[in-house]
This record gives C-alpha cells, sequence and structure tokens, in this order.
C-alpha cells in the first residue's frame, strides 16, 4: 500500500498563486484538474496522477518551478 505522503505527492502541485497568473483558465479548462487557493499567496492543483504529471510538464514549459 502506498504511503499517504507518496500519493499525496502524485495527486497535486502546491506553487505560489501568483506563478499561476495568466495559466490558471488554461490549467482548468485543458487539464482535468481543480485550483483551489489554500491561502492568499498558495494554491493547490489536485488530479489524477497522469494529470498532474501532464500539468507538471505545462507549468515547467511556461517558467513555473513545481520542484
Amino acid at each position: 500500500m502506498p504511503s499517504p505522503e507518496r500519493l499525496r505527492d502524485s495527486t497535486q502541485i502546491v506553487v505560489p498563486c501568483e506563478s499561476l497568473t495568466g495559466l490558471r483558465d488554461d490549467l482548468e479548462s485543458d487539464f482535468a484538474v481543480s485550483v483551489f487557493s489554500i491561502e492568499e499567496a498558495t494554491c493547490r492543483i489536485v488530479g489524477s496522477p497522469v494529470e498532474i504529471k501532464a500539468v507538471s510538464r505545462f507549468l515547467a514549459r511556461h517558467g513555473v518551478n513545481v520542484a
């Protein structure tokens, strides 16, 4: 059984909300993910592991570090 931390890491990305400026609408329309603001400055992108990998590549192409 996978650990909760590993499962969480494969189903979400946490980034500063400002890094999604101009990208958030594209994320929600092009990928099967949801974007939530968890604090004013932090956003969580939640989706399936396959979608999260695709979103990670998309964000990297747009200069967003998702380490």
